[in-house]
């Protein structure tokens, strides 16, 4: 039986938004802190990463409402054990964390299928699990905290914000890239 105070498109809405703008803010930090243009050159990663100068790297931020809209619905079917409990974070955080890095069904870098049966080094996987680890502690804590208070009416304006911003950017930026608009 639905919640009334954490209805689907509450959960939805606000995983989209917290999901976008926590992936934007850890993968800008990421590309500039582990320097992602040298490492992505590199031929253990050329293959299967494309160069952050792909017009569709740039467009990555573009499609994060698909992933959020996915979680959404995931999260809204286990609302009342995420979004109840005060520890509902961690319980969201650590599931992130164990089925969506460590334990996915691919074989992702980071994950356990991913040191198995790809050619990169476990280290130099292991080098980029502090961006997703961040990036879902992130979307963990701002979500359960905006999902709980839903009257805290300057978390929506800063991430609604935030949120168009990171589209709006990325769209201009693509634009730029494509040649399709002059900086």
């Amino acid at each position: 039986m639905p919640t009334v105070r954490h209805p689907f498109w509450s959960i939805s809405l606000k995983t989209i938004v917290v999901h976008t703008v926590t992936y934007f803010i850890a993968g800008i930090l990421a590309l500039n802190i582990f320097a992602y243009g040298e490492q992505f050159a590199d031929p253990a990663f050329a293959y299967p990463m494309r160069p952050v100068t792909d017009p569709i790297v740039y467009a990555g931020p573009l499609f994060q409402p698909i992933r959020g809209l996915l979680f959404g619905a995931m999260f809204y079917l286990l609302r009342s054990v995420l979004f109840r409990p005060r520890d509902g974070w961690l319980i969201l955080w650590a599931l992130l964390v164990t089925v969506g890095i460590f334990n996915t069904f691919g074989p992702a870098p980071g994950s356990i299928e991913g040191a198995v049966y790809t050619t990169p080094s476990v280290w130099s996987q292991i080098k980029g699990l502090p961006e997703t680890i961040f990036q879902t502690l992130l979307l963990s804590v701002v979500l359960w905290y905006w999902v709980r208070n839903p009257d805290k009416r300057w978390l929506t304006w800063v991430m609604v914000i935030a949120f168009a911003l990171i589209i709006a950017m990325t769209v201009l930026g693509l634009l730029v890239v494509t040649g399709r608009l002059r900086a």
